[in-house]
């Protein structure tokens, strides 16, 4: 038995020149998508590994579980007040009337003993309030209490070093009245806002930002006296601040790159395709002329 087998009705259908003809400027693109492609990645990369805070605000009372306390921090310099005289008082809407407050504060002589530094933690309660430094508690009141001082700190709850949240959390950090009325009172107005940090690991640290206004004014007492002090009237906003870390999916960082590796390779083989082409018709016309 014989078998004849004829190829004649066979076509093997040939791929296109461009993509089998190697060229310089094959060459080129193909360096040119892999450096695309390397840098995007980097980028998606950075993108990924580095992590964003969201920030968003609503009405609640975030620290449920501080029993009604917020907890302050407090550092100031009087140069020209003996530490004697140097007192903290505190007082609120709830009926607290605190004067001379030391517990787990501390009195620091400035000046070959004139002056004093008053650094000072305490806790006040979630309600209209303030505390003051004062010479109210002192045993005997000075002619001419000398109120100019400088603020080095007065922070509300914990702590927070993050770089990427730029809050009023220190806002009287640096506050300087040296060269006002040494008889003068000070007021500083304080809103305190509740703020929120969440982690990527879930854990929240609570603390407070705030706003400020000051005036200054020469107070009398009912005798006639000049008794100066530095308040700070505190109110609370009923608005909370949260800020939140997130860092982008997995699954969308790997779509991604896919697409970027995929579509720079897509788009470099149009622009291959297309400049081959009209490279070989620009050498047909220029064989044309010739013969």
């Amino acid at each position: 038995i014989s078998m004849d087998v004829y190829c004649d009705d066979i076509h093997i259908e040939e791929l296109p020149k461009d993509l089998t003809q190697p060229t310089y400027t094959g060459a080129f693109i193909s360096i040119l998508c892999c450096v695309f492609i390397l840098f995007l990645f980097l980028s998606e990369l950075t993108g990924f590994i580095a992590t964003e805070i969201v920030n968003e605000l609503y009405v609640d009372d975030p620290d449920k579980d501080s029993g009604g306390k917020i907890e302050v921090s407090l550092n100031i310099s009087l140069p020209n007040l003996h530490c004697d005289l140097v007192g903290l008082d505190i007082q609120d809407e709830m009926g607290r009337h605190e004067v001379g407050h030391i517990e787990n504060s501390m009195k620091i002589p400035l000046n070959q003993g004139d002056g004093c530094r008053f650094e000072g933690e305490f806790s006040i309660n979630k309600v209209p309030g303030n505390f003051h430094v004062s010479t109210h508690s002192a045993t005997a009141q000075p002619q001419s209490p000398d109120m100019t001082h400088t603020i080095h700190k007065l922070a509300f709850g914990e702590k927070l070093q993050v770089q990427k949240v730029q809050g009023a959390f220190n806002a009287l950090g640096g506050a300087d009245k040296m060269s006002s009325n040494p008889l003068a009172s000070h007021d500083y107005i304080l809103k305190i806002v509740p703020t929120v940090y969440e982690d990527l690991s879930g854990r929240q640290r609570f603390s407070y930002q705030y706003t400020v206004a000051n005036k200054e004014y020469v107070a009398y007492s009912h005798t006639g006296r000049i008794i100066p002090a530095i308040w700070f009237r505190y109110d609370l906003s009923p608005i909370t601040v949260k800020y939140t870390e997130r860092r982008q999916p997995l699954y969308r960082f790997i779509t991604t790159i896919c697409a970027i590796v995929g579509g720079t390779f897509t788009v470099a083989g149009i622009i291959d395709s297309c400049i081959f082409t009209a490279s070989e018709a620009w050498k047909k016309i220029q064989i044309g002329k010739m013969s």
